[in-house]
């Protein structure tokens, strides 16, 4: 396996002193917990490029900030500095930016954060917070196309308070303009591109991390659920059991992929019905799996086989 697909076992390095602790001795075990070396994890040469596979666990925001970043075409969350600037008005997370910026202040210094970015590093945390501190001292009307490659630094959590995000789906990137476009302009043309390439999509019920999706040929279900993997993998095999892991009629379980940490359920739809027809059976599912979460009897020979059948409809984003 080459460097560059090494993954880190952690979500961050340790405080400053440990970090000093591991380089006056790199044989010592590295502060991210990966259980490596100092020397042959984030002390080595290629620390940048460094896979951290959970950079947003333990917060309130976690399944949300993975759905701007994997599959949302057009969508934002206002963000709470946890030290406001009297001269920043506001600043918001976005899942993509003009030219898939990292990030942006408009003219009132406002800024902008990119979750779908050119470049990124191992850690998508330590990415948002390298663009945020950026922005921060950045003059207004000014774009940060790609990040650093900064293997030390603050975090998503060390700047932003931890709160669930309000996210918000967009039609369209008219959201983007400050300023009413000229038709025919440059800017008008990249803007009709790129809401040609938007999938219609829609929050369901306003459940953490479940939005509806045209993807064309049918309407899909994706739900980046908040749960470790095992227990959740055991939940969904006894609703499989009990002919309860659909959401009604027209739709239809189809397998789950990973994502930064978490495991993201999805469900064929029927593309004809509109997205909050689907609020109530996703409301109903929700409390089936609570249910089924909170049994703590081991698996049936018919729930292993389930689970089994389950994980093996699975392929990975990172």
């Amino acid at each position: 396996m080459s460097k560059k697909n090494r993954r880190a076992g952690g979500t961050a390095l340790a405080e400053n002193g440990a970090q000093e602790s591991s380089r006056e001795n790199p044989r010592r075990p590295c502060p991210c917990g990966s259980g490596r070396r100092y020397k042959a994890c984030h002390g080595s040469a290629d620390a940048a490029d460094l896979i951290v596979t959970r950079p947003f666990a333990g917060l309130a925001a976690e399944t949300e900030l993975i759905a701007l970043r994997e599959f949302l075409p057009a969508a934002s969350a206002p963000l709470t500095l946890i030290e406001p600037r009297a001269d920043i008005p506001s600043v918001t997370v976005a899942s993509v930016l003009p030219g898939a910026a990292a990030a942006l202040t408009r003219s009132d210094r406002s800024i902008l954060l990119g979750m779908q970015v050119q470049t990124h590093t191992g850690d998508l945390s330590r990415d948002l917070a390298a663009a945020l501190e950026w922005a921060l001292a950045a003059e207004p009307s000014s774009v940060l196309s790609v990040i650093g490659r900064a293997t030390v630094g603050n975090r998503y959590g060390d700047l932003i308070v931890d709160e669930p995000l309000d996210v918000t789906v967009y039609d369209d990137f008219s959201w983007w303009l400050e300023e009413e476009i000229v038709p025919g302009s440059e800017v008008a043309l990249s803007l009709e591109r790129a809401n040609a390439a938007i999938m219609p999509t829609a929050r369901v019920a306003d459940l953490p991390g479940a939005y509806w999706v045209d993807a064309g040929e049918r309407a899909h279900l994706r739900w980046v659920r908040p749960e470790d993997e095992p227990p959740l993998m055991a939940a969904l095999a006894r609703l499989h059991v009990a002919d309860q892991l659909d959401l009604g009629s027209g739709s239809r379980y189809v397998g789950s992929f990973r994502a930064h940490g978490r495991l993201v359920p999805v469900w064929d739809l029927d593309r004809d019905a509109h997205p909050s027809e689907w609020d109530e059976p996703a409301r109903a599912f929700a409390d089936r799996l609570a249910a089924a979460l909170a049994v703590d009897e081991p698996l049936t020979d018919a729930e292993r086989r389930a689970r089994d059948g389950i994980l093996g409809r699975q392929f990975t984003l990172r």
